[in-house]
């Protein structure tokens, strides 16, 4: 049985979005200063250069793209940092949860997929199904694969990195120095429900070499070691 998912809300990942998230690492380094408000105003700098802004509310101490995705990273300071994790957030998944049956904990939720849903350019469905969720999963794997001129090398379907729900595709690129996954993966906060689907850009030195696609548990640990922060 393939459960329903409560919510989805997503903005289409663009080859372009993809482009600038691969790029973040090889950019030029905002700033080596040891001074800390130097630091601050030349990461604001940046931040204003791009067209982006700071999100807070969404995910807490992110930011927001010019093309209105949530980037989060493990650094302050991702511009041109090879060692930062980065997670370029296109949607947002409230996925049913099979030991709450009274869905008691809907009545604040809905009010936060409300919140990413009625971001610029973001759209949703209420309810909807695992099929809606792969199509958006689907349409981002295409732009992935526009940007980098290749299909990923490994597709798995897992829900090892997913809070509660059904388990959804992941797919795996690699450039020489980073591991791109795309996939569902836990909020990590505020929300502690929520899915996020999200695009990673993480340093190739979290795990070991790429698993065989036959080795299923050894895909997920991959998969985990690269995108759990």
């Amino acid at each position: 049985m393939q459960f329903p998912v409560h919510a989805l809300a997503h903005r289409p990942l663009t080859a372009g979005a993809v482009a600038e998230l691969v790029g973040l690492p090889a950019a030029s380094h905002v700033s080596d200063s040891f001074d800390a408000v130097d630091a601050v105003d030349a990461v604001d700098a940046e931040v204003q250069r791009r067209g982006w802004d700071w999100e807070h509310s969404l995910v807490c101490e992110s930011f927001r793209t010019a093309d209105q995705h949530v980037l989060c990273s493990d650094s302050d300071n991702p511009f041109g940092d090879p060692d930062a994790r980065t997670f370029l957030v296109f949607g947002e998944l409230y996925p049913v949860d099979p030991h709450d049956e009274s869905m008691a904990n809907g009545s604040w939720l809905y009010g936060l997929m409300d919140r990413w849903q009625e971001q610029p350019g973001w759209s949703g469905r209420r309810p909807c199904t695992i099929q809606d969720c792969e199509a958006v999963l689907a349409q981002a794997a295409q732009a992935v694969t526009e940007h980098l001129g290749a299909p990923p090398e490994r597709t798995i379907s897992s829900s090892a990195t997913v809070v509660t729900g059904p388990a959804l595709t992941h797919r795996i690129w690699r450039t020489s120095t980073h591991a791109l996954i795309l996939g569902p993966a836990a909020d990590n906060g505020p929300y502690g429900y929520l899915t996020h689907v999200q695009l990673s850009c993480t340093p190739l030195t979290c795990g070991p070499d790429l698993p065989s696609t036959d080795d299923e548990d050894g895909l997920v640990g991959w998969i985990t070691a690269h995108i759990d922060w």
